[in-house]
């Protein structure tokens, strides 16, 4: 009998009957592979028949707080909402090298309490290797034990005979299922390995990290429906010529999507940064200009960033606009906004737009701190040291109101700032705060009389 055979999608899991060019779901091209047609597995058949699902009226339902293990990193801890909850499933991703095995080894033997156990599972290293990373971060001991396999099967029977308190397994695309036959790393394997380790983690109450590749385009390799099973997904960013390490949630059923966390990679491996605004303005320079200060709101903490400018003159007939750490198109957008309100001419200029530091800032009130970085450069004034600008420009050239005001004033003064610009709706509304001065801005105009005067 002829085995049946189907065609998926490796970017976002589209089967057809046939081989295509280009995918008809996500617009990939060259991205389907042929695959066998498997059954379902026997064990997940059995598990269906044997509960009987109950409906329980919501008023019934009681509300028990999820229990939390703290990792010993704060910052993490931070991003994860408190803690890791047992039974959850976390999927982390980010470039090579950027210090997702560094995280984990450095937290994963401190969720072990006295006498348990935590086990990273390595599909891709050694355990010499990791021996050898592990020696580097000062990271030992009898508690975390290191597995060298990528067969799920064996990796599942290990688990159920050492029963640790953690599993880390790095990484997904290494791992595979012999009740399948592609493979390691295809759609079907990532799919089906993925709902193996969910469906352990939830019926052993273990909690459970999964470490995934990322593409090109920074999205976590594998079929979109791997984010959806899992309970978090994490993204480890930061530029390999920084020291810097962003760790940010994009889905947390247990606790918010708007925390990051902040680390600085040295020789002894991850440490945390409880005041990001100090590091990202330590280096700042005083009297340069195209340089402003701006505060972004990342959860429920400000950080303040140097956001620098630079505007020179161009002999070509397409001027350039580089962004880094903003979106271009925001920066088109109010360079637009400023020929069309302000009268300036910036079609015979490139325009460069860069944030310090590697972190990415995608929030509308920075957009008062461009606009005025920007003005500085091409007027070749330097903006005052102490001034904090904020603000959310319209396409009217209006200075609209920003959230959590009072939060980013707070944290200026507590950083020496003497001088705010922020939209005159929000100053109407905030209690003076001592050692700062307050200045309400309507319109565009008038926070460049303000700030470069």
């Amino acid at each position: 009998m002829k085995e049946k055979t189907t065609f998926h999608c490796q970017t976002c899991g589209h089967q057809a009957p046939r081989w295509l060019g280009r995918c008809p779901d996500c617009g990939g091209w060259n991205s389907f592979k042929e695959e066998r047609v498997a059954s379902a597995p026997k064990g997940r058949q059995s598990l269906v028949k044997a509960g009987v699902a109950v409906a329980t009226p919501i008023s019934d339902i009681e509300i028990v707080g999820e229990p939390r293990r703290g990792t010993g990193l704060g910052e993490f801890d931070r991003v994860l909402g408190g803690g890791v909850v047992p039974g959850s499933v976390m999927l982390i991703g980010g470039d090579p090298g950027i210090g997702k095995t560094t995280l984990l080894l450095q937290a994963l033997p401190l969720l072990a309490e006295a006498g348990e156990q935590v086990l990273y599972v390595s599909g891709e290293e050694s355990p010499r290797q990791i021996k050898m990373r592990g020696e580097r971060l000062g990271i030992g001991g009898k508690q975390l034990l290191i597995l060298g396999e990528t067969s799920l099967e064996q990796i599942l029977k290990t688990i159920q005979e050492i029963k640790p308190a953690a599993v880390v397994v790095d990484s997904i695309q290494t791992v595979y299922t012999e009740q399948l036959t592609s493979a390691p790393g295809s759609i079907s394997q990532v799919q089906e390995v993925a709902g193996q380790l969910m469906w352990f983690a939830k019926r052993n109450n273990v909690p459970v990290f999964i470490i995934g590749h990322v593409t090109k385009e920074g999205a976590i390799a594998g079929p979109r429906l791997l984010e959806h099973i899992v309970d978090t997904v994490l993204y480890f960013e930061g530029d390999k010529s920084h020291s810097f390490r962003i760790l940010r949630a994009v889905k947390n059923r247990f606790g918010s999507t708007n925390e990051i966390g902040v680390f600085e990679m040295k020789d002894g491996g991850l440490e945390e940064v409880s005041n990001p605004s100090e590091l990202f303005l330590a280096e700042r320079p005083q009297h340069s200009t195209g340089s402003v200060v701006v505060s972004s709101l990342e959860g429920t903490r400000p950080i303040l960033v140097e956001l620098q400018a630079l505007v020179s003159n161009t002999n070509y007939p397409m001027p350039k606009r580089m962004a880094n750490g903003v979106e271009a198109n925001r920066l088109s957008l109010l360079l637009a906004v400023m020929e069309k309100r302000l009268g300036m001419h910036l079609s015979g200029q490139d325009v460069y737009v860069n944030v310090v530091g590697g972190i990415h800032i995608d929030e509308p009130a920075i957009d008062l701190g461009i606009v005025a970085a920007v003005t500085s450069s091409l007027r070749e004034c330097p903006i005052d040291f102490t001034t904090l600008v904020m603000g959310e420009v319209g396409l009217g050239g209006e200075v609209r109101a920003i959230s959590q005001a009072e939060l980013r004033i707070r944290e200026a003064a507590k950083m020496g700032f003497r001088r705010c610009l922020l939209p005159e709706r929000n100053v109407a509304k905030l209690d003076p705060v001592e050692g700062i001065e307050l200045v309400g801005i309507k319109e565009v105009g008038d926070a460049l009389d303000a700030v470069l005067a």
